[in-house]
């Protein structure tokens, strides 16, 4: 079947000898997860053959084929980067842990070594993806509350989760790749309906009352819509634009008004406000860390806007009603 024309996609003459008659590949590396699933199904609803590359099947029916990877060592995986359109990493431990010893050198080494494998792997096709794009992280900007944060101007921070994002951003150009562009993905927290999102916890907080301020609500927060998120990297696939580039929306906000919004899309008229130390406390019983919560992420997204990226959802509130709608009509387990 002939694909669609479609001005977002890449330039398949750069692949050949791909058929013409094939569609597209996308080759979504650690995609058995929340966001791999969700772009799994925006590429294959345009008629993209969409391989999923993971330890293990998404936990639910997701479009596309799934091959077995264990992120360090070659085998099959590697012939679906052969004459693929495009590579998209997601693959890396959750960062919602607390931060011991052994969880940050498994969050350095799934990250580093995925990504140093697929490196390795596009040095050895014939025909490598035009563009590969890598996940990084908005948290590598500075705890901002005096101005925003884009890829010009924007200042990284210190600590551990900056480390980890310079290192993995580094990881990403240690091969001479000359025929793949690549981009790293700045991202903010990607908010969407189903199974491993990061709503199926704050819709619960939300929900019973205990979504007040935190520390004082000041802090700045970032997000991305599921669906921008998606669109987003089919842009970026289609768009010339290469290294760093900032996946938020353009519109963050404090956040006391966050989670006002956020209330206000289930309909509950109050929450519970909370200081720096309860947060450290209730950090320490989820096992997680107060910094998750706690920094300011002032970063908007300059290089995708200039490039004229167009954003279905730029504000919040609109946002999480779209959302809290979705959640209301299918559940988070249908997806």
């Amino acid at each position: 079947m002939t694909p669609r024309p479609d001005l977002n996609r890449p330039d398949l003459n750069r692949l050949e000898p791909v058929r013409s008659d094939a569609a597209p590949r996308l080759v979504i590396a650690g995609g058995s997860g929340f966001l791999g699933r969700a772009v799994a199904r925006h590429f294959a609803a345009q008629d993209w053959d969409v391989v999923i590359v993971s330890r293990s099947r998404p936990p639910v029916p997701t479009p596309g084929r799934w091959v077995a990877w264990d992120a360090l060592r070659q085998g099959g995986w590697v012939r679906e980067l052969d004459g693929a359109a495009a590579l998209l990493n997601l693959a890396g431990r959750t960062v919602n842990c607390r931060y011991t010893a052994q969880n940050m050198l498994d969050i350095y080494t799934s990250r580093l070594d995925s990504t140093r494998a697929l490196g390795r792997a596009m040095a050895t096709v014939e025909r490598p993806p035009a563009v590969w794009l890598n996940s990084s992280t908005a948290t590598l900007y500075r705890d901002a509350r005096d101005r925003p944060q884009d890829e010009d101007s924007g200042e990284p921070g210190v600590g551990f989760s900056v480390d980890v994002a310079t290192r993995w951003e580094a990881a990403l150009n240690e091969l001479n790749l000359s025929h793949t562009r690549r981009v790293a993905l700045r991202t903010a927290m990607v908010y969407g309906v189903g199974a491993g999102g990061v709503m199926e916890t704050t819709d619960r907080v939300v929900r019973l009352g205990g979504a007040g301020a935190m520390a004082g609500g000041g802090q700045m927060v970032s997000w991305i819509h599921e669906r921008d998120f998606c669109s987003a990297v089919q842009f970026l696939i289609g768009t010339p634009l290469s290294g760093a580039v900032n996946v938020t929306a353009p519109q963050p906000l404090p956040n006391a008004d966050f989670l006002r919004a956020y209330r206000g899309a289930w309909g509950v008229p109050l929450g519970v406000p909370s200081t720096a130390f309860l947060i450290g406390l209730g950090a320490a019983v989820m096992d997680s860390e107060p910094e998750l919560l706690l920094k300011s992420r002032w970063v908007v997204p300059g290089r995708l806007l200039q490039a004229g990226f167009t954003f279905e959802h730029p504000s919040w509130p609109g946002a999480i009603r779209d959302l809290v709608g979705e959640a209301r009509r299918v559940g988070h387990a249908a997806r």
